[in-house]
């Protein structure tokens, strides 16, 4: 090596070299740069004025993430550096917001009495109660009332009120004022005062939404108006005690206490509306100690796991039938048979289960017209099982039959014919090499959908919509935990219970989890054995 660069034959030794292009660094392209800088100033903006909003609303754990997440970001991208971070940041933020973030809340909801009646802050609650509780008594006062306006008919608007004794009162938005006899004069009909207008019927009229809505205060409460001719005074019953944290029935003398969310008296009566507070695990504990909630639990349970397990049994079991019989190099026309039989996976499957409700009708489905019979598919003691694994059958075979064949393609035909020569038959060499093969690489496929369906909300909701009922029961026979929690959280009655819904969407999560982990261990079992 003499350290010469050797001349290129095109050009002369002398000839100028090509000036290299320029370059920025590791930022990339003044175009890509600007991009980058447009995006972060939009994003930026946009979370300065969600930083505004939450700090007005009060909601600074979110104020306090959001914050730093725009920290970490424009920290990631402005740097030359950090280039794995650029791709892990949004995945990680989508991470923490889609999936962690409703985690932990339906974990926090599950621990308090969250529902219909308890879905105000205290504060609200007691604003409430002590607005709805100002009404007019028995032993309200009652008075004639004559309305004026001071100055002229478009004045403020004033009260001219009498009582049973015949007091008189000039009442405006601001105070009561007691009169002498000799303050009031008569205007042809009407009686005023100086300084005010009566105001006749047709007057009254023009403003009446202004009359409904304006009140005097009084010394026993507001004085609001019963027409265009009376008064009456406005009773708070409910009255909240701050010092002792207590309400007051005002009306009775009785000292109503907080418990549970409620104001509750001696005699166990609640105050609605109630509001949201921590009760710890009685969510949990009444689905573990009330015999009702108990036994809805684990008859629904038990035929959840019984849906779940069917359904992955018999869609892969018809799956590999079929994808066996499609595997065969030799059968004429097999493309055309395949390409039929993925059409219900084209199809979606909320349409499907809705045609199959149609089919099963017992009055006018076409399946009891084949048939000639009168069957009730969808409403007797147990052919609605029979029609759910149905649908679930013919929604998952298409799917286990692409997996199956996949995988029988990657089984090597060495394994089989070896074993053809020893004089294994067809149905041995399925059960000692073939079956044992699959298992290893579509088991995560088959735990996956077992957890699919452990979920699968749709097809019972759409089929059978947890139906037929059981006399009372909350869940329908057909219910499956997802629809039994969604009929707790948004269909019992008049009563949504949102944190007893919650708790059994942890529990639903805590099974899953636990099956889907000993589901593993076995799969990798079998990869061992291998």
């Amino acid at each position: 090596m003499t350290g010469v660069e050797p001349v290129d034959e095109g050009r002369g030794a002398d000839a100028p070299r090509p000036s290299p292009r320029p370059v920025l660094g590791n930022y990339g392209s003044p175009l890509g740069i600007l991009v980058k800088l447009v995006a972060l100033a939009l994003l930026n903006a946009i979370v300065l004025w969600g930083l505004t909003v939450m700090a007005d609303a009060g909601e600074w754990a979110f104020l306090v993430f959001s914050a730093l997440a725009l920290l970490v970001i424009d920290w990631v991208y402005l740097s030359r550096r950090r280039i794995p971070g650029k791709y892990l940041v949004p995945g990680t933020l989508f991470l923490l917001v889609f999936a962690v973030y409703p985690v932990l809340y339906t974990v926090f909801i599950s621990t308090t009495n969250y529902g219909t009646g308890n879905n105000l802050s205290q504060e609200q609650a007691i604003q409430q109660i002590e607005r709805q509780s100002i009404s007019a008594t028995d032993e309200a006062t009652r008075y004639s009332l004559q309305i004026l306006a001071r100055g002229n008919p478009g004045g403020d608007l004033a009260f001219l009120l009498t009582d049973p004794d015949g007091e008189r009162f000039l009442g405006t938005a601001d105070e009561l004022v007691p009169l002498a006899d000799a303050d009031v004069v008569a205007d042809g009909r009407r009686e005023t005062i100086d300084g005010f207008v009566p105001l006749n019927a047709g007057q009254a009229q023009d403003r009446v939404a202004e009359i409904r809505s304006f009140v005097v205060p009084g010394p026993e409460g507001e004085i609001d108006n019963d027409g265009f001719g009376a008064a009456f005074t406005k009773l708070q019953r409910y009255v909240y005690d701050a010092a002792t944290g207590t309400m007051v029935d005002t009306v009775n003398d009785v000292v109503l206490v907080a418990d549970g969310g409620y104001f509750v008296d001696d005699d166990g009566r609640r105050l609605l509306p109630g509001w949201r507070t921590n009760v710890g695990l009685s969510n949990y504990e009444a689905l573990l100690t009330d015999p009702a909630l108990r036994g809805n639990f684990i008859r629904v349970f038990v035929w959840t796991v019984v849906f779940a397990a069917a359904s992955v049994f018999f869609s892969f079991s018809l799956g590999l039938l079929l994808a066996l019989v499609f595997n065969n190099p030799t059968m004429r026309g097999r493309q055309l048979y395949r390409s039929l039989i993925i059409i219900p996976y084209a199809l979606p499957s909320f349409m499907t289960a809705l045609v199959w409700r149609g089919m099963f009708n017992q009055s006018f489905g076409v399946i009891n017209r084949w048939l000639d019979v009168s069957l009730p598919w969808l409403s007797g003691q147990w052919l609605p099982y029979v029609s759910i694994l149905i649908v679930n059958t013919w929604l998952g075979y298409v799917y286990m039959f692409l997996v199956s064949s996949g995988a029988l393609q990657s089984i090597p035909d060495e394994l089989t014919e070896a074993a053809k020569v020893d004089g294994a038959t067809g149905p041995m060499r399925f059960r000692r090499i073939t079956l044992p093969l699959l298992l290893v690489s579509i088991s995560p496929l088959l735990i996956a959908s077992f957890a699919f369906n452990f979920n699968n909300f749709n097809l019972i909701y759409l089929l059978t919509e947890g139906r037929p009922s059981i006399p009372g029961s909350d869940a329908g026979r057909t219910d499956i935990l997802i629809t039994y929690t969604y009929k707790v959280a948004f269909e019992q009655g008049a009563r949504a219970d949102y944190g007893f819904a919650s708790a059994l969407a942890v529990v639903i999560f805590l099974i899953v989890a636990a099956i889907s982990a000993v589901s593993f261990r076995y799969t990798k079992q079998l990869e061992e054995i291998r």
